[in-house]
């Protein structure tokens, strides 16, 4: 493999749930790091982009773990591009714990985006030199495909947008969702499984003082959940996904 860039974290106690281990929300958060300091590291920065009014906008993904890192634990999140358009980039990436084995995987589509006009523009030709590409996937997942959205649901919970859920790119940041998505998981499901994968696809944008509603639904697998976020204000479906769980082991 070439091409690619590492980062290393050691876990921190905010970081981890109530299990004693890093939650999902903060396995995302490592990877958009991860991704904002490979930006940095080509003097690309993300507020550098935001002077320009440009900016990376999350489309589609999935993350698989297998375990979730604990308190004090070292991990390397390696990242690459496996390929480009004219405007999107999709983003590989791994986790290894101290010891070099892969305890995750993520892949996502990532749009070039211009804020202010929100719509997507063509990644600069220096972004695409100084990263190059790695065709080597970490996981075989197509990121384009679509995820059916639900109308209705046996778990549902509303939420309101506060100006802390809002990114730099003026919307609701993924991060939220897929805590907002999460909340609506039955109680059994949270206290004995754990998160083992989630693919989600982001379809529309809520924006600060709009009122959201997570709806979740059993899939057709066991554990299996289907989830929609919805911004109630105009009924436009936000993001909708998919999560699989695993019976956690003591």
């Amino acid at each position: 493999m070439e091409n690619y860039f590492d980062k290393q974290f050691e876990l921190r106690y905010f970081e981890m749930n109530k299990f004693g281990e890093a939650s999902p929300t903060t396995i995302l958060t490592l990877l958009e790091e991860t991704a904002a300091d490979h930006c940095y590291s080509i003097d690309y920065g993300l507020y550098d982009l935001i002077d320009q009014n440009i900016g990376w906008v999350l489309v589609s993904g999935i993350m698989n773990m297998e375990r979730y890192p604990t308190y004090k634990e070292k991990i390397t999140i390696r990242t690459w591009l496996s390929s480009y358009s004219t405007v999107r980039g999709i983003r590989e990436n791994i986790i290894y714990d101290e010891e070099g084995n892969i305890i995750g995987t993520a892949k996502g589509l990532w749009i070039f985006f211009d804020v202010k006009r929100r719509r997507p523009v063509g990644i600069f030709d220096e972004i695409k030199e100084s990263w190059s590409s790695c065709n080597e996937e970490s996981v075989n997942y197509n990121v384009v495909k679509k995820i059916a959205a639900i109308e209705t649901a046996k778990y549902v919970k509303d939420f309101n947008v506060n100006q802390f859920d809002v990114d730099m790119n003026e919307h609701v940041s993924n991060l939220r969702y897929l805590q907002w998505s999460l909340e609506s998981v039955p109680d059994e499901v949270i206290e004995n499984y754990y998160l083992h994968s989630l693919e989600g696809r982001f379809t529309g944008e809520a924006h600060y003082g709009d009122s959201i509603r997570s709806l979740t639904e059993n899939d057709e697998n066991e554990n299996s959940f289907v989830h929609t976020i919805k911004a109630q204000n105009n009924d436009q479906v936000c993001v909708t996904a998919r999560s699989l769980w695993k019976r956690r082991v003591n």
